[in-house]
């Protein structure tokens, strides 16, 4: 996949069928759309492509609402890449953008810009200035200045509707599997490995820190969970919070890796979050803890 930024479009873009939106979290929905295009367009001999933007609209008109981000922006362009589409346009989001009237924007960008033929949204779809372009009115203009729209309707999955809000809920609240069922895979904290107090390590369960730069964060709690480092997955065990028992208050990432020998400082590592075991707990002694650390231990391999 292609990615254009700057809007320097290229003119092998040109006729492409195209969907827009911002897709945090590439979710099973998002996921629909995104190969519905794909395969649309490979069916009319046409290129595929994504609109969206950077950085997410609401961090620039409201970002005391805006919400903290499901992927970050590699992730969300290797998650639509690996969906067959061929172009990803990263539109610069500004005030000045913000303030398009709908016509104006499918006029300078749909039309002028890049020559779409299919536009595909979701039933819930508004763009330019205070969202005042609506699905109808951007029908509307397509039959004027000759693209289709397509409207797909609201994904659902367990009878719920999915949405980028909904599952930003779920990880929050530490509900995994839940998230992951609207994912279609598990939600994924990286970062760099970075030098702790090393207690863990005093107690037999060594732990890398994990330094991250994701905006969005499990809920507090311990976890079973899969670390990747070097290529592979090793089973884990994840504790997100502080260390009540040793009076920290500073809320860390800290993940322990079954199976692992070596030294991970400095190095980037995924943590995949699989099934929330417990909340963090105050024990009265660092043996308690210890006691407790081996259970969780024991659970998670049994759930890996």
């Amino acid at each position: 996949m292609k990615i254009i930024r700057n809007d320097r479009v290229p003119g092998k873009i040109k006729g492409c069928v195209l969907t827009l939106g911002n897709f945090d979290g590439v979710h099973i929905g998002h996921q629909k759309i995104l190969k519905r295009v794909s395969e649309r367009a490979m069916k009319l001999g046409r290129p595929s492509a994504v609109y969206t933007f950077e950085p997410h609209p609401l961090k620039v008109i409201a970002p005391d609402k805006s919400p903290p981000l499901i992927t970050d922006l590699k992730d969300r362009t290797d998650l639509i890449a690996s969906l067959g589409v061929d172009f990803c346009v990263l539109a610069r989001f500004t005030k000045a953008f913000a303030s398009k009237h709908p016509r104006q924007f499918v006029e300078e960008v749909l039309v002028a810009g890049l020559g779409a033929k299919e536009v595909w949204v979701g039933h819930d779809y508004s763009f330019g200035r205070g969202k005042a372009g609506t699905v109808e009115y951007l029908k509307e203009l397509g039959m004027k200045f000759g693209f289709a729209v397509r409207v797909i309707p609201a994904y659902k999955k367990g009878g719920a509707v999915v949405s980028s809000s909904k599952v930003r809920a779920l990880i929050r609240a530490g509900e995994c599997a839940a998230a992951t069922a609207m994912l279609g895979r598990p939600f994924s904290l990286k970062g760099k490995v970075v030098r702790g107090s090393s207690r863990g390590k005093k107690l037999g369960f060594p732990t890398a820190n994990l330094k991250t730069e994701n905006e969005l964060v499990p809920a507090e709690g311990v976890y079973a969970a899969y670390a990747s480092s070097g290529g592979r997955f090793y089973p884990a065990v994840a504790n997100i919070g502080g260390a009540p028992t040793f009076g920290r208050r500073k809320t860390i990432v800290e993940v322990h890796m079954l199976d692992f020998t070596g030294s991970i400082y400095g190095k980037d590592i995924r943590v995949c979050f699989i099934k929330r075991l417990r909340d963090e707990t105050r024990f009265k002694s660092a043996g308690e803890l210890t006691r407790q650390i081996e259970k969780d231990v024991r659970r998670a391999r049994r759930i890996l």
